[in-house]
């Protein structure tokens, strides 16, 4: 059911308008005067990367040599490069080299394309299911057009099986298939094309195995048999790639956002996919501290306590923690101003303030350091009533600057108020308090 021409293929409209690179390569039209360019085809499985390839190869004048990056080295390479160099000068033939999971590919290995891209022997169609940015080398990422493709929308996939069930090269119009049952088929491939006609295939296999009817009798395809076909749905997720930073990441944001229903989807997305626990526990401890701080005291310790249980009794049970701790940090009320304080030092530092310690807060433990009048003045807080003594500790330049500023939310909001008293009696009498904008740092 491969498609033979752009026209049969279902998805990628972005990539496919009149006068795109891909039109231009799948047809007689030169993108430039040295002919077409090379192309990096990147999307996830079962979206046609290798179909892209086939359609462009069909093109006048050329021929098609396929690689995979698992299996071939530079000697393959390089006996492409040279055979294809002969075919242009000889014969006036394009060589289109599709590469398969290019990614496979080491930096030797890429670096032997590159002659050949960049004197066009070849038209180099390269596909890959992870970020040609961190897996491409940048002199052929800068010679190839990089095309980004999409996982199939579920309308795409049922064009591609209603025309799969009629279609001769397919299931020739013996099988009838039941909506629900098609609908399970296209829910369960996940916007994977390959998927899907696979899954199709098998469950016509069972319902031929249970029919009774005659060779050429058309048999129904029942969600049942689509159910035994096909009872999982595939899970895009890449533990090294894209999908384990974008996943994590809106995990985080739905955290943030007290989203609890997405958050428990993105972590039941990562504990499907095989995502290591003990990472999912750590940015739960980061996201307690970075974005609920003071607002919930609590949920540091749950944190904390998840990512040690986590690796005590390790999985499946370790799920069950997970979503414990998700669903408090998720509800929890949110502060990132403990975080903001220490960015806000942080950058003061860089700037070079805060120049030196108070003398008085300064060690006088070792011999001559009175002499240097370190300690002298020191006011011992404990000796003042409530335990806090008015007093200077931040160095000169830096008196009176707010890196803390407290939200009114949860249990922040008594942290607040009780941090306007201490900064009363610490810092004294002040002629005139300047504003929060100002004591800020940038």
């Amino acid at each position: 059911m491969r498609p033979r021409t752009l026209e049969e293929l279902v998805g990628q409209q972005h990539l496919l308008k009149p006068g795109s690179p891909l039109r231009q390569l799948a047809g007689n039209a030169q993108t430039g005067p040295a002919g077409p360019s090379s192309i990096i085809l990147w999307g996830p499985p079962g979206t046609g990367k290798t179909t892209l390839a086939h359609v462009i190869a069909r093109g006048p004048g050329r021929t098609f040599v396929e690689l995979s990056a698992i299996t071939a080295g530079v000697k393959d390479v390089r006996r492409v490069m040279d055979q294809a160099l002969s075919d242009r000068d000889l014969r006036g033939i394009t060589t289109v080299l599709f590469l398969d999971e290019i990614h496979r590919f080491n930096k030797a290995q890429q670096d032997a394309l590159l002659p050949g891209v960049e004197n066009r022997w070849v038209v180099l169609v390269a596909a890959t299911t992870e970020n040609p940015s961190f897996s491409v080398v940048a002199p052929l990422l800068s010679r190839s057009l990089l095309l980004t493709l999409q996982p199939l929308e579920e309308g795409d996939i049922q064009a591609l099986l209603e025309r799969a069930v009629e279609d001769e090269r397919g299931l020739a119009g013996t099988v009838d298939v039941e909506p629900e049952a098609l609908e399970h088929l296209i829910r369960m491939a996940g916007g994977d094309a390959r998927r899907s006609l696979t899954a199709l295939e098998a469950a016509a296999g069972v319902a031929w195995g249970e029919s009774d009817g005659g060779a050429d009798a058309r048999v129904r395809l029942t969600t049942a048999h689509a159910e035994r076909a096909m009872d999982v749905a595939v899970q895009r997720y890449d533990r090294a790639g894209d999908q384990h930073y974008d996943v994590v990441s809106a995990f985080i944001k739905s955290i943030r956002g007290s989203d609890v229903d997405a958050a428990l989807h993105y972590l039941a997305k990562m504990i499907e996919a095989g995502e290591d626990p003990r990472f999912i526990a750590r940015r739960l401890v980061i996201s307690a501290s970075e974005d609920i701080g003071l607002a919930d005291p609590t949920a540091l310790q749950t944190a904390v306590a998840a990512a040690q249980a986590v690796q005590l009794i390790g999985m499946p049970e370790g799920r069950i923690i997970l979503g414990h701790a998700t669903v408090h940090l998720a509800t929890a009320p949110k502060s990132n101003a403990a975080y903001n304080g220490l960015n806000s030092a942080i950058a003061d530092v860089r700037a070079g303030k805060g120049r030196g310690i108070p003398s008085h807060l300064r060690d006088a433990h070792y011999p001559g350091a009175r002499q240097l009048g370190h300690g002298k003045g020191y006011v011992y807080s404990h000796d003042a009533p409530h335990g806090v003594a008015e007093q200077q500790y931040p160095p000169d330049d830096l008196v009176g600057r707010d890196y803390y500023v407290p939200t009114g939310n949860g249990s922040e909001r008594a942290v607040a108020e009780r941090l306007e008293r201490l900064r009363g009696i610490i810092r004294g009498p002040q002629p005139q308090r300047a504003k929060d904008g100002e004591r800020r740092a940038p």
